[in-house]
């Protein structure tokens, strides 16, 4: 009767086991793959950032006392430049170029917009060592130096960015130029455009209100970026970033307020 017993109760109690095993493990599996989709969609190792860089123009010249040549110079420049850069990015590695061309009625003369607006960066993280191309009137120089060390005031202010959630952070360069970045932990590589890094995560959103200049991400492409992609610049003549300051310091010191705007876009 015992062994009756047990038999009768087996097609019971066995079912509700192994349907109680089969959603334990296909909630197991729920998570893991919910994880494994998680850590793919929130860290990002390599990849292609577009970023829109903006200057307003006008901002530029509100400032001037003389009226007439304010008004001027209104009718012979758009109220913005825009341009494409591109920043390729492979673990500690990035390089930003200049990217898409932007066609507009409008042209920036030449005189007017200034120098190093093609510059081509090139940052080893790893190895804090970046290396520049930027074209200075009609030189241009290849900077070699290591990263720009930075003292970033992370805020916990945020801001949504091509898609991510990025965290504000502000800091000092040049002694008095305000930055004002905001960054993504989603993208591991610490970098971002122009000379930029250093953050815990990819710089997305770039600001320079004494250049009245933004950089802003408008897309992130997920394509693999090959080590031959990534090298330094070799094009211009070989400097460092302070025998650089010194020479433009000396070439542009009676160029009053315009002798700084220059020095600042340049060693931006």
């Amino acid at each position: 009767m015992r062994s009756h017993g047990i038999f009768l109760k087996t097609p019971e109690v066995l079912p509700h086991k192994l349907l109680k095993m089969k959603i334990f493990i296909t909630s197991l599996l729920s998570v893991f793959l919910f994880c494994k989709a998680s850590s793919q969609a929130q860290f990002i190792l390599k990849g292609k950032i577009e970023f829109e860089k903006k200057t307003n123009l006008y901002k530029q010249i509100d400032n001037e006392e003389d009226e007439t040549w304010r008004n001027m110079i209104k009718k012979m420049v758009p109220p913005t430049k825009t341009s494409y850069f591109d920043l390729y990015f492979n673990g500690n590695k990035t390089i930003y170029t200049p990217g898409r061309e932007v066609v507009t009625a409008q042209k920036v003369p030449e005189w007017f917009e200034g120098p190093a607006n093609d510059n081509i960066v090139f940052t080893d993280l790893e190895q804090q060592m970046a290396n520049s191309q930027k074209t200075v009137f009609e030189d241009v120089f290849n900077i070699q130096d290591t990263v720009r060390k930075m003292n970033w005031k992370i805020t916990p202010d945020t801001r949504t960015i091509a898609g991510f959630e990025c965290r504000k952070a502000t800091a000092i360069i040049m002694d008095s130029v305000f930055v004002v970045a905001f960054y993504t932990e989603q993208i591991v590589t610490p970098g971002g455009p122009e000379s930029f890094a250093a953050l815990p995560g990819m710089i997305l959103g770039l600001a320079v209100p004494r250049l009245n200049t933004t950089w802003f991400a408008t897309k992130l492409e997920m394509i693999d970026v090959k080590e031959t992609t990534l090298v330094p610049p070799k094009k211009g003549k070989k400097t460092n970033v302070n025998d650089l300051r010194v020479q433009l310091k000396s070439a542009m010191k009676n160029w009053g307020k315009w002798g700084d705007k220059n020095m600042w876009q340049i060693m931006i």
